[in-house]
């Protein structure tokens, strides 16, 4: 019997199942837990499933499968494995590929003619420490996939390639980096295909980064300080590659601004501060509906545009004729005294103008819709900023972000996280690079340092938004973490400064679980940040309130005037965000048939956050934001569309989380 493994710890099963890969794949080995018991381990959708194999009174063998099916009873265990590699017998999916044990000495053959049949030893009675052996099993996948390899090369490819398709699927390649990467080697031979793919871009980008390398010359401005010639004679390899990409791709975003910043040194002419192209927000056009007098309405028409001019600050109101359009009204930034959003109605925003005292000023305009207002808000916000001859700005914009990084770096860009470019609501094409006063990011699972987390994130936001951000603070514990920055000019509005940490992991001693908090003045308004990562598990709901009492009561943020206070009475504005892991009450089937309809409101009503928030009053008077996107717990890494709902860990199931 291949698959039994007498001596196997359940760490060195998982191992060996998640290096096969294959759906179905499995083993069968002594209980580490439960002396006198088997376990079956099965992988399914990456994800390893146990199963304990019981004999009852009369020695017969069953497995304990899903709830509400009937076990079934075995005399000899080679039979129930033979029973389960057909379809609906209780287990996550059919046996299908066995991971076969160490080979073992040679025994004498037993006589079996007595009718007895040969089963494996049971468990011994007490827990064994004898060496785990390792996966020798082979897979019909690999030839098939060598078959594919082979079909390739015979596409009419670059005879280079095609050399290298071959030797890789005929020659072993396949097979080596298969053993290397189980050995925790590169896969050498892979890198050898892939960099015969991109033989051509490597010869192009050579020939690329020279030309322009000469261009920059001229100027006084070459791309590169040193460009890699002394790489010309030696065999590129696939890092060469990348590294003259990226190399091509930071030098061509600066190239440009670097030679007209060099121009006016060149030839003595002063180029004018609007040398660069004007912004794509300035003149935006919002068409919107008047909720004003009869008067008001039959000035301005049916359906009046409003044109926001940053650069020359001020406000236009704009209505059309059988010509184009008339200019009807325009503010200054100074006359914009104040703007008042609905609440109830999230795309109406009334504007109080500084007019003649006998008249009416304020105005009601009905925008298309909520994400519109917000465009045009924002706009109004940067043209008052940029114009205001006030000291002090009279209203800024803040950022907030969370991201569980699941213990995996970073991409190299976060300008789609960082623009909110997502699946839910997202910014208007004219606001897209406006840059927010003040961003809080928070990250969970984060397996980066504070400063190599800070450093990303500062030059992240340089990169999409071209403006220089001042660190107000970091602060981590453990793999949670926050970092705090504010536009350069605002460096010298902030002051009282004060970060905190709360542990509420294990005994709350430990600080795999709790939260990070950041709080600081703005001028005369204080700001208070919170990042948590509440206790996870569907069935631990009155754990993870507690959780939010625990921070509320010790999170030492603030003056200190107020410490007697919970944390949600210290500040003129509070966000909270993070890993709350509050899950939804729902079966996974049901879920998912909720989210092909995309009909979130049947999700959300039965949220456990949504529940808890009514019941118990946690987050009291929080107001958290429309949800208009899937859950994002658990996506399989590097999907969008398929979730990983059941997580398996050494002391039980994690399921259903969403």
């Amino acid at each position: 019997m291949p698959w039994y493994h007498q001596d196997l710890t359940r760490v060195k099963a998982e191992q060996l199942l998640l290096q096969d890969g294959q759906d179905g794949c499995f083993l069968v080995r002594n209980s580490e837990s439960i002396p006198g018991v088997y376990g079956l381990c099965v992988l399914h959708q990456n994800v390893v499933h146990s199963y304990r194999i019981m004999p009852d009174e009369d020695g017969m063998l069953a497995v304990q499968a899903s709830q509400g099916v009937q076990p079934k009873h075995y005399r000899a265990l080679h039979e129930l494995i033979e029973n389960y590699t057909q379809p609906n017998q209780g287990l996550v999916c059919p046996l299908q590929w066995a991971i076969q044990s160490v080979a073992e000495e040679p025994q004498e053959e037993k006589d079996l003619s007595d009718g007895e049949e040969e089963r494996p030893p049971l468990p011994p009675r007490v827990d064994s420490s004898g060496p785990s052996p390792t996966s020798s099993a082979a897979s019909p996948r690999v030839i098939a996939l060598q078959q594919k390899i082979s079909d390739i090369s015979k596409e009419g490819l670059p005879p280079a390639l095609c050399t290298a398709l071959a030797e890789f699927a005929a020659c072993g390649g396949l097979s080596q980096d298969v053993e290397a990467a189980r050995g925790g080697l590169p896969p050498t031979r892979l890198s050898r295909l892939l960099l015969a793919c991109c033989q051509p871009l490597h010869t192009e980008l050579d020939h690329v980064l020279s030309l322009l390398d000469h261009v920059g010359r001229a100027f006084n401005q070459p791309l590169v300080a040193a460009h890699t010639t002394s790489r010309a004679s030696s065999v590129p390899t696939l890092a060469d590659v990348i590294t003259k990409l990226g190399t091509l791709s930071e030098g061509l975003s600066t190239f440009e601004k670097k030679i007209l910043e060099a121009l006016p040194a060149l030839t003595g002419i002063q180029l004018p501060a609007s040398h660069t192209l004007r912004n794509a927000a300035n003149g935006a056009l919002f068409e919107v509906k008047v909720d004003s007098h009869l008067s008001e309405f039959t000035r301005l028409g049916k359906k009046p545009l409003l044109r926001v001019e940053v650069e020359e600050g001020r406000l236009v109101m704009l209505r059309r004729n059988k010509d184009g359009l008339d200019e009807v009204d325009s503010y200054t930034h100074e006359r914009i005294l104040q703007l008042i959003k609905s609440q109830r109605f999230h795309n109406k925003l009334s504007i109080v103008f500084d007019r003649d005292r006998d008249k009416n000023n304020r105005r009601d305009f009905i925008f298309s819709d909520a994400r519109k207002r917000e465009a045009f808000c924002q706009l109004l916000q940067q043209m008052k900023v940029k114009h205001s001859h006030r000291d002090e700005p009279d209203m800024i914009s803040v950022f907030v972000g969370t991201w569980n990084m699941g213990n995996a770096p970073p991409p190299r860009f976060l300008h789609t996280w960082l623009m909110s470019q997502g699946a839910g609501r997202t910014r208007d094409d004219a606001t897209l690079t406006l840059a927010h006063d003040v961003y809080a990011l928070g990250a969970q699972e984060c397996p980066l340092s504070d400063r190599e987390w800070a450093e990303g994130l500062r030059a992240a936001l340089r990169d999409v938004t071209d403006v220089d951000f001042k660190s107000v603070a970091v602060h981590s514990l453990w793999s949670i973490k926050l970092a705090v920055f504010v536009k350069a000019e605002h460096e010298h509005r902030v002051s009282h400064v004060s970060s905190s940490s709360v542990k509420t992991g294990i005994a709350n001693a430990l600080g795999n679980k709790g939260a990070v908090g950041v709080s600081f003045m703005f001028n005369g308004t204080s700001f208070g940040f919170v990042n948590c990562h509440l206790t996870s598990g569907c069935e631990k709901v009155a754990r993870r309130n507690q959780n939010y009492f625990d921070i509320i009561r010790q999170l030492s943020l603030g003056e200190k005037q107020l410490a007697t206070f919970d944390l949600t009475c210290r500040f003129s504005h509070l966000f909270w965000f993070g890993d709350l892991n509050y899950r939804t009450d729902m079966e996974y089937a049901d879920i998912m048939n909720h989210l092909r309809r995309r009909e979130f409101d049947s999700i959300l009503t039965m949220d456990q956050l949504n529940k808890e928030r009514e019941s118990t009053h946690i987050f009291n008077k929080f107001n958290e934001e429309d949800i208009t996107f899937p859950p994002t717990y658990r996506y399989e890494k590097g999907s969008r569309d398929v979730y990983v709902w059941q997580k398996f860990k050494t002391t039980g199931v994690s399921a259903p989380g969403t």
